[in-house]
């Protein structure tokens, strides 16, 4: 999954991704999902069970995209099956008046991993250096601050504990046509739909110019990003599952002894 991962310094150029990639499992779509996918998911449950009882560590998931890339979908599908005491999922939307009383991170930093915990973070504080300057909410010398204090923050996280993880999952404008209509034509899904979706694709060139900048500013060793080819769902769940997994594993997580001594119990 290294050929996902945007190196500290590298440069992003979305347009020049292909989102409808598969090389890392070669297009094998059946073979993924019944063989591959599953015991990604088998591991990742026991890894996270690790995290939970060992209760030292915290691993940061974010997950970014336009509008339809699929964060539920990968949520739903790479998490299935893990223990819901361990694991969190914090949504991002419009800031409240609460909020936005508060410096840009105060939203974010309270929501993040405690000990033992897995943190996904559905949208996140990258709102605030791509919607936000889409959107001409603040004015340009106040987010291009943001990406320094961006880091900053995450560096806090790291050196305190948490694994960052940051998916960019990266579908293509005709993807993003197709699964806009597909959501207005399904009445189990149109509620999903806001007009404020059309509003954001018609910007879709000045959103792409802002994430490239976000990822190449903020791709550091203690929180890389991943820009991860999205259109094909099963392939964008197994690139997040298998650079997860494989986080876990580096952590080399033990199970802790018992608080007491068990030796001589014998249940009747």
């Amino acid at each position: 999954m290294e050929r996902y991962r945007v190196r500290p310094g590298g440069k992003v150029k979305l347009a020049k991704v292909d989102a409808q990639a598969t090389e890392a499992f070669d297009g094998d779509k059946r073979k993924a999902e019944s063989e591959v996918f599953p015991k990604l998911n088998d591991r990742l449950e026991e890894l996270q069970e690790r995290l939970w009882a060992e209760h030292r560590r915290k691993v940061l998931v974010v997950l970014q995209g336009m509008d339809t890339s699929g964060k539920d979908g990968a949520i739903r599908h790479v998490f299935d099956g893990v223990n819901p005491s361990g694991v969190r999922v914090a949504a991002f939307k419009a800031p409240t008046q609460e909020e936005l009383d508060h410096d840009f991170l105060w939203r974010v930093h309270r929501v993040a991993p405690g000990a033992g915990e897995i943190v996904i973070f559905n949208r996140s504080h990258y709102e605030d250096v791509a919607a936000v300057r889409v959107r001409n909410l603040v004015p340009p010398k106040v987010w291009k601050r943001r990406y320094d204090q961006i880091n900053d923050f995450e560096r806090l996280l790291a050196e305190t504990g948490t694994t960052i993880l940051k998916f960019f999952l990266h579908i293509d404008r005709d993807e993003q046509k197709e699964r806009l209509q597909a959501r207005l034509d399904d009445p189990e899904k149109r509620w999903k739909f806001r007009r404020g979706d059309l509003e954001d694709r018609a910007r879709w060139d000045d959103f792409m110019k802002a994430y490239d900048e976000a990822l190449s500013r903020t791709s550091t060793e203690h929180a890389p990003w991943y820009v991860v080819p999205a259109n094909k769902k099963w392939y964008r769940n197994l690139v997040v599952a298998s650079v997860l997994v494989k986080a876990l594993e580096d952590l080399d997580l033990k199970s802790p002894e018992p608080a007491e001594d068990l030796s001589g119990i014998v249940i009747e």
